[in-house]
């Protein structure tokens, strides 16, 4: 049942893919980042409130939001932290690079996963499986050759580096989340609530620095029906994969492996809005990854 669950969270990560992409074009990174998590939040604020004055209908429903000790709102504020510097990194880099050079590159992500996952939770992998991240590996170098004729060295572009520091940010994240699921047994609900309140401080604070004292970047801020269909889409699959996570026997390196399906939607559909360069070649590595994928998920 995870592994259903996980699919259903690449599927909305692929659609929220694409409105981040329509989000950024042009835009300030911060503010839309903001207004993303803001709607993910007001998304989730309901059930909170439900949770404080009708507790045994949200229980009955499924999306009680617990009460948490001061500790473990400590572990959820730095699990904020990580993804706020993960997403900052990654909007911006959204904002100059092709989504059919992104996409592929945070596809790499399941290979720090599936190392954290090795040492820290001492999950086995099989033959296959390590072929199967080498695959996507490789894959993702053949992605660089492909960006050199978009105009993007991949050694001297700092919009690189800073997809590169998403990823690894964002396994990390990935990693700590199975703990704060299975160790500390938060529901995802509760989990969800107070990490978009505690990011949503954080940009905050990051915005009264660099954006709300400036009046001209406030101007050229444009609102879209994108940014709010962000916040949605991802909170859905956040949703679905902590779902899935909750289960004793799900592995977070197969997990992580089974969102990267989301290339799907992004590279094929993505490349035919944007019109994006180079789609044919880029569906080379594109199947590589898929097969990596595929040995990760039918072999253990």
């Amino acid at each position: 049942m995870w592994m259903y669950l996980g699919l259903l969270s690449a599927l909305f990560l692929g659609l929220h893919n694409l409105c981040k992409k329509h989000a950024v074009q042009g835009n300030e990174v911060f503010p839309v980042l903001l207004g993303t998590i803001l709607a993910g939040f007001l998304l989730i604020l309901p059930f909170f409130v439900g949770s404080v004055y009708f507790p045994e209908y949200t229980k009955t429903i499924g999306f009680y939001i617990d009460d948490v000790s001061l500790a473990t709102h400590g572990f959820i504020f730095i699990k904020s932290i990580i993804m706020a510097a993960s997403w900052v990194l990654a909007y911006q880099a959204l904002k100059h690079l092709p989504i059919t050079i992104v996409t592929p590159i945070r596809s790499a992500g399941p290979f720090f996963t599936f190392i954290g996952a090795i040492f820290i939770y001492q999950e086995k992998p099989t033959y296959w499986q390590w072929i199967g991240f080498f695959l996507i590996i490789f894959s993702v170098m053949l992605y660089s050759r492909i960006g050199k004729k978009e105009g993007i060295n991949f050694k001297r572009n700092k919009w690189i580096f800073a997809i590169i520091g998403a990823t690894f940010l964002g396994a990390s994240s990935g990693l700590y989340d199975k703990f704060l699921i299975q160790n500390l047994a938060l529901t995802p609900q509760t989990l969800q609530f107070w990490f978009c309140f505690y990011t949503i401080l954080i940009l905050l604070v990051i915005l009264s620095v660099t954006w709300f004292p400036y009046a001209k970047k406030r101007r050229a801020f444009k609102w879209r029906w994108s940014i709010p269909a962000v916040g949605v889409l991802l909170q859905t699959a956040d949703y679905f994969y902590f779902k899935a996570l909750q289960d004793p026997e799900a592995l977070i390196m197969l997990l992580s492996a089974i969102k990267r399906s989301q290339i799907i939607i992004a590279v094929v559909i993505g490349g035919l809005i944007f019109k994006e360069k180079n789609k044919r070649k880029k569906l080379v590595p594109l199947a590589g990854i898929l097969i990596g994928v595929a040995l990760i998920l039918y072999t253990s």
